[in-house]
């Protein structure tokens, strides 16, 4: 699976079913080239729309948004600072309708905060 190649990693924890499951775990943090630090949370399954996929993707989103707002980012990584900071949401298929409308309203108030938003495409899931 192709995690991109335009951030720097700097701790990885990659979980053998990336999904957003896990909302206490942060993924993937990383420095982008324009210098925003960047949470990547990984969804590996196929959107369904589900209420309880949306409650995971809401979870996981809460989780990364107060661990960036309330100054835990700052704790474990002091160098980071005054960085801003981006919520990357990568996934193997692009958000069905439902969830891409929850999205949209995630970005906005991400946002109001000062967190930036955004979804990638990552591979492909493979079927059989």
């Amino acid at each position: 699976m192709d995690l991109g190649s335009s951030l720097t990693v700097q701790n990885a924890r990659v979980e053998v079913s990336l999904s957003i499951e896990g909302p206490g775990v942060v993924d993937f943090l990383a420095h982008d080239p324009d210098g925003h630090v960047v949470l990547v949370m990984v969804e590996g399954r196929e959107w369904d729309g589900s209420d309880e996929r949306l409650f995971e993707l809401q979870e996981k989103i809460n989780a990364y948004a107060s661990f960036a707002l309330d100054g835990q980012l700052v704790e474990k990584h002091p160098e980071l600072a005054g960085k801003p900071v981006c919520l990357e949401l990568r996934c193997v298929a692009p958000p069905d309708p439902k969830t891409s409308s929850f999205l949209e309203v995630v970005r906005r108030k991400l946002e109001e905060e000062g967190l930036s938003f955004r979804i990638q495409q990552i591979g492909t899931q493979s079927h059989g």
